[in-house]
């Protein structure tokens, strides 16, 4: 039995059904799925989307028996519709419509009234009693087939259209009369030939032509461009289908019309129908806004059963689908077709609200709801977004990483410290050719960063995602001249203090200032949604904070501990830095341990302020990590200042600055190597945690979980040679005060060989923390903030799917991930496990960090929501 390809549906029976998108696509599985249960579809076909893979397979060519299959369809559809293709009596005719298994609107082709012809035409005055009518069918059809198929450009015909409207005196196209249009039909021909193109007489010539440009349009420019946004790979369809539909039509006087309906509001999520109908129209009048369309609560004043009638079906579709729906329909004289249905694009305020309020109207579970919402519609709930009208205003000069989701708008500065002055009058946006730990302050008070190097886990995209602020990064068409303040694009200038707006979640830069409308946060429908996202899901959320304001943003978004606490981030502060300077500079034990007498207390304090916000939930806090070199200045003329200051010559301090540079500081004397060397710092950090504990315990009868981790760690010893020092520290410190107080000792793996070697490790280690910044870095070879000069090319040659740094590598670094959890586990079965690089806010790593069965994932607290939301959805999709 040779395969089928051809799938016909008509009178309440259809070959296929919803399920079978992939082959019919969404149009024809919904046409034949609607049929099925009843709802007035026009008869017709689909031809399978399994066809245009062999088309493209086979250079351009259909398979063999296709031909018969279409001849017999079309038989079939003239026996139900009582018509005849290509008879001039009473002639049918159809639409060619593409439709693929993901909806992409507008992105393919479509054919209307196809079978006309200088005869046909005739027949259909003949069948209709009405010559206009007939005329503007061909009119159109001419221009549609001209246009798609034959690739003559569509505004040739709209000028003839528009000359033959501005002759007559009139406005629209429906105050033009049958002579008027027999005229266009006319001049469309002309224009046909002008081409060196000859209309085609032959209708079943058309329909073949028209075939081969839907399944053509599959691989056209704008086809392709989408897939490529919406991340839709080849390989993860088939292709379009096509679907012949017998035409119905709007466009046979003031009883008929079309129009496009949502059955809730697509914006809000509102349960009230939504959508507009024009009268004696046809479907693209509506789209091509020629024409104002009414809104749809006209149709009830006009036609009120019709607008009975299209409810019922709204109500059957709803119920049927369960989920809201984008319909198309046309009423030709009065009697209702739907063309169309599909699940309707909406905002992310609309996809809460609809999902929730499904869930209480019993249409569908809890379950149902939480994978309705994507992660991306949670994050854009929680972040500022431009005003669309005056977003769609404004001048894009430049493109860069979109490192951290949301709008900014301010005065451009080069500067830190300048911003940061600047910031207390207007709006700043800092501008940087990338960021270090020294821009902290800038960074805080800044609107938004953007930087011309560095990529999606670069310093300014790390720092931005944890303070919840807009970030590009990696954005090289600016070139930046600090010295004369400014930066060009192009032939572009933006000069210090002008405005220019980014957009965190595009990478877009833009010239002036755009206003931003700011979220209202977890509160509502995304509040009961996310309530359910923490019922359903296994996986434990966490967050990485350094203060206690991001501590308390982390517990408003739902947070159940901090997974981070990067100890290095409070030493930038400025009452601490030139205590950490004289720390570094010490030339005996004395001198470090003098200034670590003097950073204890305000360390202490730091702790406090984590603990108290976060009162019995687990802390993770990690010791000292960068090497030293970072908190020394590196130009000369900072390096002077700082001297004076401190009370040393120039020559002293460049020389400590010189011997402290590494050739790759990320591989140098670093965490735990760092602590190797000088104890004393872990010392002071472990007094500084367990004292803060003490205190808030004794004091505020505050329960503390505090969990000390010590990064870095590449062999067993070295965690053994620190956590004696820790755990005596700590012991000490706990009995003479007297309290109960639990703390573990863990490790962050971020060296290869650690997850390797984790049974071994995990005979010291009471929990794992897998920070996969690091882990990727070393594991790849790649240096994260150079990575962003050749990844981009990566991606786009195929050598790898996705960045790394944004999405974890499931086959290497997940592999060492799930390695490293089994031995872990193996030596200390209750061993608990957490990911706290920045994959713990990505939907696809969270997903893996289920499968793998970690107990935690810990992110920037703006991410925590979105985590939530990803570890329930891995919980339903994989149990």
């Amino acid at each position: 039995m040779s395969k089928k390809y051809v799938y016909f549906f008509a009178n309440g029976k259809a070959d296929g059904n919803a399920k079978m998108k992939d082959i019919l696509g969404g149009k024809g599985a919904n046409l034949a799925e609607m049929t099925n249960i009843g709802v007035p579809v026009p008869p017709g076909f689909t031809i399978s989307a399994e066809v245009c893979d062999y088309y493209y397979k086979h250079d351009r060519t259909y398979p063999e028996g296709l031909k018969d299959e279409v001849n017999n369809a079309m038989k079939r559809l003239e026996e139900v519709t009582g018509k005849k293709f290509g008879d001039v009596e009473s002639p049918l005719l159809v639409s060619v419509r593409s439709g693929a298994a993901i909806s992409m609107p507008g992105m393919m082709d479509t054919i209307l009234n196809l079978g006309l012809n200088d005869e046909t035409v005739k027949g259909l005055e003949k069948a209709t009693n009405n010559l206009r009518f007939a005329y503007d069918a061909y009119r159109r059809f001419i221009q549609m087939f001209g246009d798609v198929v034959l690739k003559i450009p569509h505004d040739e015909f709209e000028e003839i259209l528009d000359e033959a409207k501005k002759k007559k005196g009139v406005k629209l196209d429906t105050e033009l009369d049958a002579d008027d249009l027999k005229e266009i039909v006319e001049e469309y021909k002309k224009l046909y030939r002008k081409h060196g193109k000859e209309f085609p007489q032959d209708p079943w010539d058309q329909l073949w032509k028209a075939i081969d440009a839907v399944f053509g349009s599959w691989m056209n420019e704008r086809a392709i461009k989408y897939r490529e946004i919406h991340g839709i790979k080849e390989g993860d369809l088939l292709g379009t289908a096509v679907n012949i539909v017998a035409m119905v039509f709007g466009n046979m006087g003031e009883d008929s019309g079309t129009g496009v309906a949502f059955t809730r509001n697509p914006s809000t999520g509102e349960k009230k129908y939504y959508g507009e109908f024009l009268p004696n129209a046809q479907g693209e009048d509506v789209v091509a806004g020629i024409r104002t369309p009414l809104p749809l609560d006209e149709l009830r004043n006009r036609m009120p059963d019709v607008y009975e009638q299209l409810v019922q079906v709204f109500e059957t579709l709803e119920k049927h689908y369960k989920d809201m729906q984008d319909v198309e329909f046309t009423i030709e004289k009065k009697k209702l077709y739907l063309l169309q249905t599909r699940t309707g694009k909406r905002t992310a305020q609309a996809a809460v609200r609809i999902a929730v309020d499904m869930v209480n109207e019993g249409i569908i579970t809890k379950e149902e709801a939480v994978m309705r919402v994507t992660p991306e519609q949670v994050e854009q709930l929680l972040h500022p977004t431009f005003d669309p009208a005056e977003r769609a205003k404004a001048k894009v000069i430049a493109k860069g990483l979109p490192a951290s989701p949301g709008a900014a708008t301010g005065r451009v500065f080069f500067d830190p410290k300048t911003a940061e002055e600047e910031a207390q009058n207007a709006p700043v946006l800092l501008v940087r050719p990338e960021t270090s730990p020294e821009d902290i302050g800038g960074m805080a008070a800044a609107q938004g960063i953007l930087t011309a190097r560095g990529g999606m886990t670069s310093h300014a995209a790390v720092v931005a995602r944890g303070m919840g602020k807009p970030c590009v990064v990696g954005c090289e068409e600016i070139g930046i001249d600090e010295e004369a303040k400014l930066f060009r694009v192009g032939d572009v200038e933006v000069k210090e203090g002008e405005w220019v707006s980014i957009d965190g979640s595009t990478g877009e830069v833009m010239l002036g200032k755009i206003p931003t409308i700011v979220p209202r946060g977890l509160e509502g429908p995304i509040a009961t949604l996310l309530q359910w996202a923490d019922e359903i899901r296994k996986l434990g959320v966490r967050a990485n904070a350094d203060i206690p304001r991001d501590a308390e943003a982390a517990r408003n978004f739902g947070a159940e501990g901090i997974g981070l606490c990067r100890t290095e981030h409070m030493f930038f502060e400025k009452d601490r830095i030139p205590v950490v300077r004289r720390m570094i500079v010490a030339k005996t034990v004395e001198q470090r341990q003098k200034a670590l007498d003097e950073l204890l207390p305000m360390q202490k304090e730091d702790f406090k302020g984590l603990f108290r916000v976060m009162k019995g939930y687990p802390v993770t806090i990690r010791l000292l990590d960068p090497p030293l070199h970072e908190f020394l200045p590196q130009e000369d003329e900072q390096i002077k200042e700082v001297a004076e200051q401190m009370g040393i010559s120039f020559e002293e301090l460049k020389q400590i600055v010189e011997d402290l540079k590494e050739f790759n500081p990320m591989l140098g004397h670093r965490g735990c190597r760092l602590a190797i060397t000088y104890p004393e710092i872990a010392v002071m950090q472990t007094k500084a945690i367990i004292g803060a504990a003490i205190e808030l315990k004794k004091e505020e009868n505050i329960e503390v979980i505090p969990e000390i981790m010590i990064p870095l760690v590449g062999h067993i010893n070295e965690i053994r040679y620190l956590k004696q020092f820790i755990k005596e520290t700590a012991d000490k410190m706990i009995e003479e005060s007297g309290v109960d107080l639990k703390y573990t000792i863990g490790t962050m793996i971020e060296v290869p060989r650690a997850a390797i070697t984790a049974d071994e490790i995990a005979k010291e280690a009471e929990f794992f923390s897998f920070g996969t910044n690091d882990l990727t870095q070393m594991t790849f070879g790649f240096s994260r903030d150079d990575a962003g000069k050749f990844l981009k090319e990566y991606v786009e040659k195929e050598i790898l799917e996705v960045d790394p740094f944004r999405i974890l590598d499931r086959t290497g670094v997940g592999k060492l991930v799930e390695m490293g959890t089994k031995l872990g586990r193996s030596t200390r079965p209750n061993l608990k496990v957490g990911i706290c690089g920045e994959h713990g806010g990505e939907p696809s790593s969270i997903e893996f960090c289920h499968m793998v069965g970690l107990d935690y994932v810990s992110c920037s607290p703006y991410r925590v929501p979105v985590a939530r939301l990803a570890a329930a959805q891995a919980a339903v999709k994989h149990g």
